[in-house]
């Protein structure tokens, strides 16, 4: 029987820069991939919210979260309505119970999310909801939890107890295809090179992920917690 990955995401796109080779691999090994978005992904592009005005592009950003993860075979979607980048204006309990909702409905055996340092408040905001909700209680059947990078946002940190420094790498030789081609999907939020959330910059991270490990290409993961037996 296959684990039951929940990847858990502040907005679109993230989920698939961040692991999308990995997701392809768990699904192609027969494992069910499930993703939680937390935000709607838009209106931080306007001075204050207003999402009756960005509602069409909200839509397409919907249809490219369902073409872009067809592609790297995940099952089931969770998509909810968090403001844009403005996460910190709601209270925490607030989104630590939406993970929890989801979690407990899905029941995971590996979760993948945000690093805690990431430049972007609602990563931050996302990696403490999942902690928050992945307390190691009596019973808990979320085994491994992972951060996963995000280009333009992990890599920005100044204090360097929020660096990440990876310790896992997983191998994304034969997903890497699927993961640009994921990228591409999201047509809207990729940007031209030499932008870190560029095409050609996204599978240069894969490349030097992957030699660093040994490997031709790789996504690379903090390891935050593994609970063995």
């Amino acid at each position: 029987m296959g684990k039951r990955v929940l990847v858990v995401a502040a907005h679109p796109d993230d989920e698939i820069l961040g692991c999308g080779g990995t997701m392809a691999m768990h699904s192609q090994k027969g494992d069910e991939v499930n993703l939680m978005i937390m935000g709607e992904g838009i209106t931080s592009r306007d001075k204050e919210r207003n999402r009756k005005k960005r509602e069409k592009e909200i839509a397409q950003l919907r249809k490219d979260i369902e073409k872009a993860n067809r592609i790297v075979g995940t099952k089931r979607k969770y998509i909810l309505d968090f403001p844009d980048n403005r996460f910190d204006s709601v209270p925490i309990l607030d989104i630590i119970k939406a993970f929890e909702k989801i979690k407990e409905e899905v029941q995971p055996d590996i979760i993948y999310t945000h690093h805690k340092g990431d430049l972007n408040i609602d990563h931050r905001i996302t990696f403490q909801a999942v902690l928050t909700g992945c307390r190691p209680f009596e019973g808990e059947f979320v085994k491994e939890i992972y951060s996963f990078e995000v280009p333009s946002s992990t890599e920005w940190p100044v204090d360097s107890a929020n660096y990440f420094m990876p310790n896992c790498f997983v191998n994304i030789k034969d997903t890497l295809g699927k993961k640009i081609e994921s990228l591409e999907a999201y047509a809207g939020e990729i940007r031209e090179y030499p932008h870190p959330r560029s095409i050609e910059a996204v599978e240069a991270l894969a490349r030097y992920r992957g030699a660093s490990a040994g490997m031709e290409s790789a996504e690379a993961f903090m390891l935050i917690r593994k609970i063995i037996g």
